[in-house]
């Protein structure tokens, strides 16, 4: 059994998501409920949109750059909900960088509007019924540590949160209770989350997203065929290329020189992919990308009828983000300095932050997991045809919101599992 005593115990952090598209829904949904909030509502909610929206793209670029080579795809809302929940119990110094890492100016949030501009947006979420989505978070305690009382009730409260009473010495039984957990709320999709688990945790703090949506314009699978795809100039790798004809909102960047499709879900989600040409590396574009160009895009897209050719993808990413969080000034939390006076009065330090993502995209979706496929054309009198046939990015945006729900890049569709 483990005791909270004169040696320092330890928090575990873990953030995780789950992204499948399946389309096999044939009901028509209805709109989503209209709230009618004050401007000052509303004007915190887009103030967190934009900060997370930041957020995302700072810890994309911190993700590829140990990953230049590889796929990427992860929930960047679902991190920043971890933190921000986790910034419920931190104090001080720690209480100070996580905000600031998250992006917020003391000026414009306080740490009450922040939270609940948080649970703001996780109820209109929670709430939206053209696709399927769920989001929330969940806590695992060990049975002799007792959190503060407030700190349990804040992270039910804001954070929608589930509670749970676990012995963590009990590794086996109480890692099968977490990934059981994780497993329902991912579909199955995540089945294994916790893989070793350390049997000196305290507390595991889980952040998950989960999002289930079909194509507005669904691909034909009768017209997929096997094609290649071009990881580099050197390299090409065999794949199930879809293809579909019909009118799509467009946008050609001169100044990044990417050519932009935006593909539809029900209940306004979309996916854009955004295709360098063909003498422009990826990399270039990531240096360049930030959160305005995904506004810009969005305003200046035009419908026009394109072929589009999006091969079939299905990703499994896991990152630890232990090595990544420092480097954007989450520095303390993982030391002897971190301050979580806020949950207990005994040393509390993060000793694991993890995040997995999954991505499966395909025509119509005759399972429960399917990749999406995104196409995109350049403008012209007659139907010309964007392959996507070498490597280009992908988001997951809530138009509503403008909140990007998944981003990442798609190097080699043939690689299907992905470590970092």
């Amino acid at each position: 059994m483990v005791t909270v005593g004169s040696a320092m115990a330890r928090s575990v952090l873990c953030l995780w998501c789950c992204f499948s598209l399946v389309f096999i829904y044939t009901s028509v949904h209805g709109r989503p409920e209209q709230h009618s909030d004050s401007d000052d509502h509303e004007n915190k909610i887009q103030a967190l949109n934009k900060v997370n929206s930041d957020f995302a793209f700072r810890l994309y670029k911190s993700i590829v750059s140990g990953a230049q080579s590889q796929n990427v795809f992860f929930s960047p809302l679902s991190v920043s909900t971890a933190l921000a929940a986790l910034s419920l119990g931190a104090g001080g110094e720690t209480h100070q960088q996580l905000l600031s890492g998250l992006g917020f100016n003391s000026s414009v949030f306080t740490s009450e509007e922040i939270h609940q501009a948080f649970l703001d947006l996780l109820e209109n979420l929670n709430q939206r019924t053209g696709v399927d989505l769920n989001v929330g978070t969940a806590v695992y305690v060990h049975e002799t540590f007792k959190p503060q009382p407030e700190f349990l009730e804040k992270l039910k409260r804001f954070y929608l949160s589930d509670g749970f009473s676990v012995d963590f010495t009990k590794t086996a039984e109480t890692s099968n209770q977490i990934n059981k957990y994780v497993s329902e709320k991912t579909h199955g999709k995540i089945s294994k989350f916790i893989e070793d688990l350390d049997p000196h945790t305290i507390m595991y703090l889980l952040s998950y997203i989960y999002f289930k949506g079909k194509w507005s314009i669904p691909f034909n699978p009768k017209k997929t065929r096997e094609d290649q795809f071009h990881v580099d100039e050197e390299t090409t790798v065999p794949v199930q290329m879809m293809f579909l004809n019909d009118d799509f909102y467009n946008y050609y960047d001169h100044q990044l020189s990417v050519r932009v499709l935006r593909l539809n879900y029900n209940d306004s989600f979309s996916m854009i992919l955004a295709l360098p040409d063909k003498n422009i590396n990826i990399t270039l574009l990531e240096e360049a990308l930030y959160p305005h160009h995904i506004t810009k895009w969005q305003k200046w897209m035009s419908e026009s009828k394109y072929g589009i050719c999006l091969p079939k993808l299905s990703l499994k990413t896991s990152y630890s983000l232990k090595s990544i969080l420092p480097e954007m000034g989450f520095k303390d939390m993982f030391t002897v300095k971190a301050n979580f006076s806020g949950i207990s009065d005994h040393s509390l330090l993060v000793s694991e932050a993890v995040h997995k993502a999954t991505l499966d995209v395909d025509e119509a979706g005759a399972e429960a997991t399917a990749v999406t496929g995104i196409g995109m054309t350049l403008f012209s009198a007659r139907s010309e045809t964007i392959k996507f046939n070498r490597p280009f990015l992908i988001f997951i945006v809530d138009q509503k919101t403008n909140n990007v729900l998944f981003m990442g890049k798609i190097v080699n569709p043939a690689n299907s599992e992905i470590r970092h």
